[in-house]
């Protein structure tokens, strides 16, 4: 949506314009095509290769810095994710997001050419900093190019890539390590990046942008200590370290300090990082609090449920990413009515409250399962959830990017992602620790001493840990898991009620962009 096109200057302007609107459905569909392959990019990453891991560990070592891996990738996304959505405001989005692909795709070479566990780690670092540009530059492009009453039509597309890429990552993975060799899981990414390159090079027509202010240093550098110190509070607590160790504390008191340090240094800075002034907008903090509480539900509903079902119910572990199917169908499904409701409608607040009641629901119902819960059943109750998550996941992107002005769409999309990546991390960590520790105490009462020896190490075992226990034993755990993700799922439903609090106070601004005049001029590419 560039500002350039927003003057009408007389019939010649309005003749090139209506000329550029009918050449417009073509170039955006080619962009959004790219946009698209880059968000496939971002989210495939992690699960394709999280699948690989075993037969990495396998050929390069280092088993003990095993979680570094996915970790060091989570640290640099999530700290970088900020300062790529405040540079696209600054010096031009098109740039800017071409930066992060290529800076991703480095890393993705590099990593699949690493020689030793210590140097995919560091080349996982630098992939992980430029995926964090990467949905954010979808996301603000989407912003800058589609006005908000006609974006929610491209709802499904991007819930489709989402639902697409956590099905398909586990068996894509499994395929191509087996097929092809482990590296291919990071050289998959270099053709579908250069696609997207080449097409947003060609296609994609945005105004330059040359900031006057400096790059605030001071303050990027203290979101990032802040981030990095939660990122790891989160990863490390409970597993490496207990919760109330030396180490987790002086992460807490080092995140507070950077923390309380940015938000003081944003009040002064010229140019801030995340401008405070976009939290004054009730309706894009409101989207902040359901993004982090809808990040906090869906990742540890997508970690526990395959555990679940893999554990309890005796699926085949090969195929994990099939037995999200009723959630990430019917998310993908409501994803793309609410979009079109939307769209026809302009009406959108009906869509957090009814998707937070029935994330609610869905988790409520999710916490009854036990060992004699059904496959089917738990696939309804599956979908509850998928319903209500269809109804809150892009809703919340758009009412936030509604809610602030163009030259802030950056900062509003990568803090609304940014918040939504910290729901995942305290949702896995505080969801994980709860399983944890029900396992632990439900193996000890059924099965003793052995119960404990067994779960000793970790509470999530696999299938061939799982084949060789004893069937009293095996049985006991069965029970420890089902009271384990009950214990999980209960909390989720308990902390989803927030969610439901912050959508109760929505107010229903009107959609920007609508209209048929509003459309023709802000779609220009």
């Amino acid at each position: 949506m560039a500002d350039t096109l927003a003057v009408d200057t007389g019939p010649a302007d309005r003749a090139k314009q209506a000329d550029q609107a009918e050449k417009q459905p073509q170039s955006v569909r080619v962009v959004l095509l790219a946009l698209m392959i880059t968000m496939m990019l971002a989210m495939l990453d992690n699960m394709i290769v999280g699948t690989a891991m075993p037969t990495i560990v396998g050929e390069l070592g280092g088993l003990e810095h095993l979680s570094w891996v996915v970790t060091a990738y989570t640290l640099a996304t999530a700290a970088s994710t900020p300062l790529w959505g405040k540079l696209g405001d600054m010096y031009g989005r098109k740039g800017v997001f071409m930066s992060s692909i290529v800076l991703f795709l480095i890393g993705s070479a590099l990593s699949g050419m690493a020689q030793d566990m210590g140097q995919l780690i560091g080349f996982r670092a630098v992939q992980g900093l430029g995926a964090g540009g990467l949905m954010v530059g979808v996301m603000a492009i989407i912003g800058d190019l589609i006005p908000p009453r006609e974006r929610g039509k491209y709802q499904g597309m991007m819930a489709g890539v989402m639902a697409l890429a956590m099905i398909g990552g586990p068996l894509v993975g499994g395929t191509i390590t087996d097929h092809w060799g482990w590296r291919w899981a990071f050289y998959i990414n270099l053709p579908l990046g250069v696609v997207a390159l080449a097409a947003i090079s060609a296609v994609l027509h945005l105004p330059k942008k040359r900031a006057q202010a400096r790059i605030d240093y001071l303050g990027a550098g203290l979101l990032t200590v802040g981030i990095t110190a939660i990122v790891l509070v989160t990863t490390w607590g409970g597993t490496e370290y207990a919760w109330t160790s030396a180490r987790i504390m002086e992460l807490i008191g080092i995140g507070v300090a950077a923390l309380v340090g940015f938000l003081f240094w944003q009040t002064r800075a010229a140019e801030p990082v995340v401008p405070l002034h976009i939290f004054r907008s009730r309706n894009f903090t409101l989207m902040s609090v359901i993004g982090f509480i809808t990040g906090f539900v869906m990742f540890g509903a997508t970690l526990f449920l395959p555990l679940y079902q893999q554990s309890v119910q005796g699926a085949s572990a090969t195929n994990s990413g099939l037995l999200l199917l009723p959630m990430l169908g019917a998310m993908l499904v409501t994803s793309m009515v609410a979009g079109r409701v939307t769209t026809n409608t302009g009406r959108y607040k009906v869509f957090p409250v009814a998707g937070s009641v029935l994330m609610i629901v869905g988790l409520y119902l999710l916490s009854t399962m036990d060992t004699g819960t059904s496959r089917f059943m738990s696939g309804v109750f599956m979908a509850v959830v998928g319903l209500g998550m269809g109804c809150l996941m892009q809703i919340t992107m758009l009412v936030a990017q509604n809610s602030v002005e163009m030259k802030d769409m950056g900062v509003a999309s990568s803090s609304t992602t940014l918040f939504r990546t910290l729901g995942s991390s305290f949702g896995v960590a505080i969801m994980g620790a709860l399983f944890n520790n029900r396992v632990q105490d439900v193996m000890s009462e059924r099965a003793g001493s052995l119960g404990s020896k067994v779960t000793e190490q970790s509470a999530q075992l696999d299938a061939e840990s799982l084949a060789k226990l004893p069937d009293a034993v095996r049985e006991a755990y069965q029970h420890a898991v089902s009271s384990g993700t009950h214990s999980a799922f209960l909390l989720g439903a308990v902390i989803a009620v927030l969610s439901l609090a912050a959508a109760v106070f929505v107010k229903e601004v009107p959609l920007k962009g609508a209209g048929p005049q509003a459309e023709a001029v802000a779609d220009g590419v």
